[in-house]
């Protein structure tokens, strides 16, 4: 599906126009004006179905880390009952292993589909904002892909380019004046994220390195933090992805100056 700004330049109107505009304009469809200002060449791909998709595997992911964080709160529960000392394989196969390897089981299957979409999303919206206003940017569409597989780097390039995204997605003035849209929400979802991302490396390297309750117990107590962080960082990521979404939507059927 693409949304793109089709038709015939209208008859000119007598009087200014209220804001600055070329004389002969294409209207966008379902504007407000028929001088919308025009929007450099390229086509338009609307990112909705996407973020449909996208918010569901989002709050599946959320659900699935909250169901994790459960689990992991079970088992400091059940070997509080063996002593500080008691070696993981000494352990009673019981209810808490089970629940803990189901939820791992649960977090890879919900991942990949989630991870795929996020960046294709993330790549649409990148690539419309290019659109939008191609002065915003410093890097290309193709580091929206890129940048989330390059170590380290995908700490901090990706935001980057979703804050070049968001700025590009906002509306100017009716007078042509550069507006800002608050990036609160695009800034905590990042940091909580981050947060989360680099507990659960943590937590995975400690839990793997276990051997003792006492080490599980310390190792467990940073795993329920990191999904209860990732679970808050999916909800956020939600509202980010539909913001940003309507955004765009909205620049392309009432151009890139608000009405207001």
């Amino acid at each position: 599906m693409s949304f793109s700004a089709p038709g015939s330049p209208p008859p000119p109107q007598p009087g200014p126009a209220p804001y600055p505009v070329p004389p002969q304009i294409p209207p966008y469809p379902g504007g407000p004006s028929p001088y919308a200002p025009p929007m450099p060449p390229g086509v338009l791909r609307s990112p909705k179905g996407l973020a449909t998709a996208l918010t569901w595997l989002l709050g599946a992911s959320a659900a699935v880390h909250l169901f994790s964080a459960g689990a992991g709160g079970y088992e400091q529960v059940w070997m509080q009952g063996f002593p500080g000392d008691t070696h993981f394989d000494d352990l009673d196969i019981g209810l808490s292993p089970a629940l803990t390897i189901l939820a791992g089981l649960l977090q890879v299957l919900v991942m990949l589909p989630t991870v795929v979409v996020f960046i294709v999303w993330f790549h649409r919206v990148r690539t419309n904002g290019g659109i939008f206003r191609p002065d915003a940017f410093t890097l290309g569409p193709g580091w929206a892909i890129g940048a989330w597989f390059i170590p380290v780097a995908h700490l901090f390039l990706p935001y980057r380019i979703a804050r070049q995204t968001w700025r590009a997605s906002t509306q100017r003035g009716r007078d042509g004046s550069d507006r800002t849209a608050s990036a609160a929400l695009l800034t905590s979802w990042w940091v909580v994220w981050v947060l989360a991302a680099l507990m659960g490396r943590v937590f995975s390297r400690i839990y793997t390195g276990a051997d003792t309750v006492d080490e599980l117990l310390a190792a467990g107590r940073l795993g329920i933090v990191a999904d209860l962080a990732t679970t808050i960082a999916g909800v956020l990521a939600v509202l980010f992805v539909r913001r940003l979404t309507a955004m765009q939507n909205t620049m392309a059927t009432e151009g890139p100056y608000a009405k207001t």
